[in-house]
């Protein structure tokens, strides 16, 4: 028999002991950004349509009670649920970022958490806000007069543009870091309106909520287009494609408009981001657009480039000079290819959907002239269809290259200028354990929205339940 102390399990668990109380090392760092990166990521995609989804719904309520046609009212009615759904995961996933702003990050938050406090209280003041009355909305529908009950729509509407822009604020500052003084290595002069309203506000937070309005409104669009392919092409189908896309289309151009002045406003306060954003190496004029390519010694390589480009899209002119990436030493610069490159994503995601939206509009258009009323029976529907089943893909890989062109932009800077993210992180060991963890615990988050939204879509009609005698007789095919 082996002696107790030589049994493998206890020199197992000693051996997991002793990784877990060992220093910090880089690989803590990567775990970090990657854990910080992947809760981002998978959060920003429920937050949207926990901005979106609201309008969407009290839209479809507004035209079902104007027309007494009960489509609209069965659409009002599954949003609404699909809303409270998603309002609960994105509290989950909310909750997870905030102890992960902590626990990843404390030189960033025990520095300056006095500093950029301010937006992270009141966007909890706007969620309980819009808790409150997502459980009026919801439990409400025949105990109150119609009108009244999409009234109870309004505040929460408010609410989640009002949680996207405090949240997008508190990123801008780390963009734009304004309201402190350092001196003698502490943070004194404080003034959180300030930190709030920096000059990177306005354009990040504008061009947020209209990407959020265009995720949630081509998310739910793609959803109905999958459906009026199968041949589903009832008025309940067909109003639930046409509502969200017509939102979406009517938002995409704006938000066109919105990213050349958040483009012009990184060119003149985040130079080095720009030059990652289009690989620009050297300072000159007449530099060119480069659409495509992976970074090399000097430049973009295997890109398509467009003569002075670029100089004439920041300044009107092929003169215009551009500041390169040579006016940071290399250990400042950004993670060129993958900045890029998720910039040209975006960019392209956002055209594909404008023209997705001009198609429908000719369609209209021409349906309208001819004396007809339905733009989806002319020639060329189902080719309309089928790329607009994959617009909300589309929205969504925009949304999420855009984050990434913000994020890996101002690498190495956690916060622009003032506080590396290596100085930022947290030097406790272990961080690849929490990766770990939070990857297992948002595996099953997303299993279980997407069976239960998947229920929710696939019931027919809506359940029965006391408050729900108007669509209960609804046939949905």
């Amino acid at each position: 028999m082996p002696a107790v102390d030589q049994h493998p399990w206890p020199q197992a668990a000693a051996a997991v002991r002793d990784w877990l109380a060992g220093p910090a090392t880089s690989g803590d760092l990567a775990a970090a950004r990657a854990q910080m990166g992947f809760s981002l990521a998978w959060h920003i995609v429920v937050a949207c349509l926990g901005v979106g989804l609201p309008l969407l719904t009290l839209i479809a309520e507004w035209w079902g009670v104007r027309t007494g046609d009960p489509s609209y009212r069965l659409l009002a009615r599954r949003w609404a649920r699909a809303m409270g759904v998603l309002f609960a995961v994105g509290a989950v996933s909310g909750t997870i970022l905030s102890f992960e702003m902590g626990l990843l990050w404390p030189g960033l938050m025990g520095r300056y958490g006095q500093v950029i406090g301010l937006p992270f209280a009141i966007e909890g003041i706007a969620f309980f806000i819009e808790a409150i009355f997502l459980g009026i909305y919801l439990y409400a529908w025949d105990r109150l007069p119609p009108r009244v009950h999409m009234l109870t729509a309004v505040p929460i509407i408010i609410a989640g543009v009002a949680s996207a822009f405090f949240v997008v604020c508190a990123n801008a500052w780390m963009n734009q870091p304004r309201g402190f003084t350092v001196r003698h290595g502490r943070v004194v002069d404080v003034d959180p309106l300030a930190a709030m309203f920096n000059p990177a506000s306005p354009p990040q937070t504008v061009h947020m909520i209209l990407a959020a309005l265009m995720v949630a409104s081509f998310l739910t669009a793609s959803v109905y287009a999958v459906s009026l392919l199968r041949g589903r092409t009832d008025r309940y189908h067909r109003a639930g494609f046409f509502i969200p896309f017509v939102l979406g289309a009517v938002v995409s151009p704006v938000q066109l408009v919105v990213g050349d002045w958040i483009a012009r406003f990184v060119a003149d306060y985040q130079p080095v981001k720009l030059a990652a954003m289009e690989g620009v190496f050297t300072t000159s004029s007449h530099v060119p657009l480069t659409v495509g390519g992976i970074a090399g010694d000097h430049g973009i390589k295997g890109g398509l480039e467009i003569p002075s480009g670029l100089s004439l899209l920041v300044g009107f002119s092929p003169s215009t000079v551009v500041e390169g990436l040579n006016q940071v030493p290399p250990a400042q610069r950004p993670p060129i290819t993958g900045t890029h490159l998720a910039f040209d994503l975006m960019v392209l995601g956002g055209l594909f959907l404008i023209g997705l939206g001009v198609w429908l509009l000719l369609a209209w258009w021409r349906t309208r002239r001819r004396g007809g009323s339905d733009p989806l029976a002319r020639r060329g529907t189902r080719l309309f269809l089928w790329l607009a089943s994959f617009s909300g893909l589309a929205a969504v890989v925009s949304l999420e290259c855009g984050w990434v062109v913000t994020e890996e932009g101002r690498q190495p800077w956690v916060v622009q200028g003032v506080l590396s993210v290596r100085d930022a992180v947290n030097p406790a060991p272990g961080l690849m354990t929490g990766l770990w963890l939070v990857l297992v615990v948002y595996a099953a988050m997303t299993v279980a929205t997407v069976y239960v939204l998947r229920r929710l879509a696939g019931e027919r009609p809506v359940p029965l339940a006391p408050q729900e005698a108007d669509v209960t007789g609804y046939p949905v095919v």
